[in-house]
């Protein structure tokens, strides 16, 4: 029981790891070193959103592993191989919804209106330290198919 303990929570901690920030003030190692283009403007609309989480080999791989160790241990005799491959299924099915439910995020849908007359809008993480509000002066930063909004 112990091991079966241990190997959900190392599958919990790899899936929680494999997720990436979505905040404006993160970057990604490939954003390093590159030209970023950076446009001015305001703050004309902030509206709260859910940002979906990522579903992916990962989180059914880890589930498939816990449903199937876990079907095997209950299973006895000729029973086994099938609690073995239900369990697989089953947990593979709850691994990928679990990491949905870990890297879902909250947001913001930000329209800018541009210096050059431009409104666009932006999606993004939202983050407690840097919240926004109509009428701030905001940068926009675009760049390797990315944009975020900063101050």
């Amino acid at each position: 029981m112990k091991s079966l303990l241990g190997l959900v929570l190392s599958a919990a901690l790899f899936i929680a790891g494999c997720a990436s920030s979505l905040e404006g003030d993160t970057y990604q190692r490939n954003d390093a070193l590159t030209s970023m283009q950076v446009q001015e403007g305001t703050v004309i609309a902030v509206k709260p959103v859910v940002i979906e989480g990522s579903r992916s080999v990962a989180g059914q791989a880890a589930g498939a592993v816990i449903g199937g160790v876990s079907g095997h241990a209950v299973g006895g005799g000729s029973g086994q191989n099938l609690a073995t491959a239900v369990g697989a299924v089953a947990g593979s099915v709850l691994g990928q919804m679990t990491e949905e439910r870990l890297t879902r995020a909250q947001g913001l849908e930000l329209l800018v209106r541009l210096n050059n007359g431009e409104t666009i809008a932006v999606i993004q993480e939202s983050d407690d330290l840097n919240a926004f509000f109509v009428g701030d002066a905001v940068r926009v930063i675009s760049g390797n198919g990315k944009v975020r909004v900063s101050r």
